[in-house]
């Protein structure tokens, strides 16, 4: 028999469907992480995360390269506001822009490079190192 009353709550009827990650959390996620590859210039994360954090961060240095207001103000919304360095003289956007930006200049994309750096030891998930390409 069909249980009925809420949804999503623990008790007679158990949890039917609750999501465990969402959208919003997955935005969040590479917004953290294209930040740190932003700041250190390489980050290791699983595989299907390094393919959507190359994508973005494709699209970061797209928007440095142009280096107009516009694209200053798109990339602020994907990158966080924090700083590279202990003695905080620049944020992740401003090296983005007048680091990462300007090395790029004669490039025509394919910024990043995904390479496979084998499994994981935990639960054995595929790992890679996204990096900036030279």
């Amino acid at each position: 028999m069909k249980t009925q009353g809420r949804h999503n709550v623990h008790g007679k009827g158990g949890v039917r469907f609750k999501a465990a990650y969402t959208a919003s959390k997955n935005k969040s996620m590479l917004r953290n992480v294209v930040t740190q590859l932003i700041i250190s210039e390489h980050v290791t994360v699983t595989q299907t995360v390094g393919k959507q954090v190359s994508a973005l961060a494709d699209r970061l240095v797209t928007y440095a390269k142009k280096g107009d207001l516009s694209a200053r103000r798109q990339a602020a919304r994907i990158v966080r506001d924090v700083y590279t360095d202990k003695t905080e003289k620049q944020t992740a956007l401003q090296k983005l822009f007048s680091v990462i930006g300007p090395r790029y200049q004669s490039r025509n994309g394919g910024y990043t490079s995904v390479l496979k750096i084998g499994n994981r030891r935990g639960d054995n998930a595929m790992m890679t190192l996204v990096s900036f390409v030279d």
